[in-house]
């Protein structure tokens, strides 16, 4: 019998009965390493910070014993400098407001779950995805669960749990290609915006790769609504 204690967010991934245990009793076959206990009960590696055994730090390969206790914490710490995300298939809104907010973002609708854990691994992108099978994968290293199932809501997990509103650079990437914006003259824009927008508008951003033309108008009102929310989490930290 091996004792653990999970706590904080890692509770998420427990059934609501398991929740209110304060500790859970488990009968794990022979040795097992941390890394395979914590996943069986639910929490995914990438969302752990640390773990005890007896009282002692211990690494995710280190085999447990029976009648060992142990204690596991959930990651807190943001991302040291810029971070960069890749996003699943289920996470495209997602994937729009992490580029409004200026963060280098990959999602396509056909990303295959080993796709997801090579780039992840290669390129030290944070993984977003609402399958922990993907988070399980060994080569993961970064990653978070949204919890929440609304893209909105998603977004402010996500900007709480990474520290992201001091690093938000708002409207300087794609929203549909993720490229980085460039300022364009009213000239160099001609017969790519409506009439209408052409005359009331002087300031626009384009695309150099999908030439998409961008510019003030109530869209960008509305998302800047959402970047201002989203600057007062920082405060709250």
């Amino acid at each position: 019998m091996v004792t653990v204690r999970l706590h904080g967010r890692l509770k998420d991934f427990l059934s609501p009965e398991k929740r209110a245990q304060e500790t859970l009793q488990v009968t794990p076959l022979g040795s097992p390493s941390v890394k395979d206990l914590i996943e069986s009960l639910g929490p995914p590696h990438p969302e752990v910070d640390g773990v005890r055994v007896n009282a002692e730090p211990v690494s995710f390969a280190h085999r447990v014993a029976p009648g060992s206790f142990v204690e596991v914490w959930p990651a807190l710490q943001p991302v040291e400098g810029m971070p960069r995300f890749v996003l699943d298939v289920g996470l495209g809104r997602l994937s729009g407001f992490l580029r409004m907010l200026g963060f280098d973002t990959l999602w396509r609708n056909d990303f295959a779950d080993d796709e997801l854990a090579r780039i992840s691994s290669t390129e030290h992108r944070v993984v977003l995805t609402r399958d922990i099978g993907v988070l399980k994968r060994g080569e993961v290293v970064l990653g978070y669960f949204p919890r929440a199932a609304d893209p909105v809501e998603q977004l402010v997990e996500v900007v709480r749990r990474y520290g992201l509103g001091a690093r938000m650079k708002p409207f300087s990437r794609c929203i549909a290609c993720n490229a980085s914006l460039s300022p364009a003259e009213p000239h160099e824009v001609t017969g790519r915006v409506p009439e209408g927008v052409a005359e009331r508008h002087s300031h626009f951003q384009q695309c150099p790769d999908c030439r998409r033309v961008f510019w003030a108008g109530s869209h960008q009102e509305r998302m800047q609504a959402l970047v201002d929310r989203l600057r007062a989490l920082e405060s709250e930290r």
